[in-house]
């Protein structure tokens, strides 16, 4: 049985290479395409990667919009080029720390299922995955390699698990943070009200957030997402991915070969 530090090498090795496929802070096609990967991988059973794709690549069109909506209040400045210089500086940070949420969301959760697709029963697997977490991704392993899928209870279990991990230990802390830091109160005010509409929402109504910053009102959110993509199957919430006019030809030809192409490029430095 190995070591620990034979564990500690090789999650390390998968953490260095999750932060390289996920790819710089704009790279959202990339990302979609890791996340995908994982859904794919789990032989369609771990569904929080599916719908965090969908999240990525509607995420560029809401920063289009929101950076363009700051430019134009930002003229109520007019008079003072400074203020207005400094208060569209502090609109770029804000969208970048949600974009590097969105980043950061992708390594983790590439690191922990493939760390627990090879360690996951290993005594000492819960010192680098939550337990939570753990039992969770077992869950989702010992299907895949019996060939058998979790019922749609199953699925959303697992999909709560790493949602509620997510928000405590990356997404909570980082908003929590570029909200303080953000000192325009009517942008600010604008930005953490977003109009969600996932592509495979289709005639269903979208989410409105009172206040994105707001721990329960996200995870409420959240496990709505699911219980939508549930409604509507996961062959359909799968084909949405087109949607967005992100991904490439590529990935709709073959997910599977666009992901080992990208996976070694990336990792070959190019």
């Amino acid at each position: 049985m190995p070591t620990n530090p034979a564990l500690r090498s090789y999650f390390d090795s998968l953490h260095t290479e999750a932060e390289k496929l996920a790819g710089g802070l704009t790279d959202l096609g990339q990302r979609a395409t890791v996340y995908h990967h994982l859904y794919e991988h789990s032989e369609r059973n771990l569904i929080f990667p599916l719908i965090a794709a969908h999240g990525a690549m509607w995420a560029r069109g809401y920063f289009h919009f929101g950076l363009k909506l700051g430019w134009w209040c930002s003229w109520q400045y007019a008079f003072s080029p400074s203020k207005r210089v400094a208060r569209l500086s502090q609109l770029d940070a804000f969208a970048d720390a949600f974009r590097e949420i969105n980043r950061r969301v992708c390594i983790e959760t590439y690191t922990s299922y493939h760390f627990t697709e090879r360690f996951g029963d290993h005594p000492e697997a819960e010192q680098f995955v939550p337990q939570s977490l753990l039992v969770s991704l077992q869950r989702c392993h010992a299907a895949r390699r019996s060939g058998q899928e979790l019922s749609t209870a199953e699925k959303r279990d697992v999909f709560k698990a790493f949602f509620l991990n997510e928000q405590e230990t990356v997404v909570g802390p980082r908003i929590q943070d570029a909200t303080e830091r953000f000192d325009w109160p009517l942008v600010k005010l604008l930005a953490l009200r977003p109009l969600i509409r996932f592509a495979y929402f289709q005639g269903r109504r979208p989410f409105i957030f009172r206040n994105f910053a707001d721990k329960n009102e996200r995870i409420e959110k959240g496990l709505r997402a699911f219980d939508e993509a549930a409604a509507v199957g996961w062959e359909l919430v799968e084909a949405a991915l087109q949607d967005y006019n992100v991904l490439p030809t590529a990935f709709f030809e073959s997910s599977k070969r666009h992901f080992a192409t990208v996976r070694k490029a990336v990792l070959a430095g190019a």
